[in-house]
């Protein structure tokens, strides 16, 4: 099924793919073709990487008026999820397989007036989203394995998209497409209804920021 949205497609950069010693260059550099910022956080047993901390996060924002979208990948979430909010981010997404915990972090989020999210693994069943519909604003649907960089976009990928924009429909609530992108990949997952999509290198890397980013917003 090819769903074509009608709005044009978002970018929600991933910082983790730029230049981390000189992030505010970066930042600033990304800054006119970003809808918002992607920010990993992982605590290096939810997910195998240390990434964003509050303290940073912090900083970044007072470099940016993008939103900011935290993407919160930790055992313990509650541990770090107030820090996270008094340093300034706008959505924050948790992954669904944490179950119970998953509602207690939605709960504090929306309860400061922010926005949220839920993302899902490869191998978790789209259908798992349902309960969350009118909770969330965002699903992040996982092309890659979580908190792993720079793997190609799995197989079942595009399907899982469509079959999540079957189960969004007549709700708002964005489908964000994480890992594996690329210039091959996007097009493909733009045609599948991916709203938005978490580019890294490809736009990070990009030899002409400019016109990738207005190339992306064409599909």
């Amino acid at each position: 099924m090819n769903i074509s949205p009608l709005a044009p497609l978002r970018l929600d950069i991933s910082l983790w793919s730029a230049d981390l010693a000189n992030l505010e260059r970066d930042i600033r550099r990304l800054e006119p073709v970003a809808d918002s910022f992607h920010l990993d956080a992982c605590d290096g047993h939810y997910a195998p990487t240390l990434l964003f901390f509050p303290d940073l996060v912090a900083r970044i924002r007072q470099l940016t008026t993008k939103p900011l979208h935290l993407h919160l990948m930790a055992t313990r979430p509650m541990d770090l999820l107030p820090a996270f909010l008094e340093a300034g981010v706008d959505c924050v997404t948790i992954p669904i397989e944490m179950g119970k915990r998953v509602w207690q972090v939605l709960e504090h989020v929306r309860g400061r007036g922010k926005q949220t999210g839920i993302s899902l693994e490869l191998d978790t069943d789209v259908a798992m989203a349902k309960p969350y519909r009118t909770k969330v604003d965002t699903v992040v649907l996982m092309g890659t394995a979580m908190g792993v960089k720079g793997c190609g976009l799995d197989e079942r990928a595009c399907d899982r998209v469509t079959a999540m924009k079957k189960l969004l429909e007549g709700h708002r609530v964005s489908v964000t497409a994480d890992g594996g992108i690329r210039e091959n990949t996007v097009p493909l997952l733009r045609a599948a209804g991916a709203d938005a999509i978490v580019p890294g290198s490809l736009i990070c890397g990009a030899a002409d920021l400019a016109a990738t980013a207005a190339w992306l917003r064409t599909l």
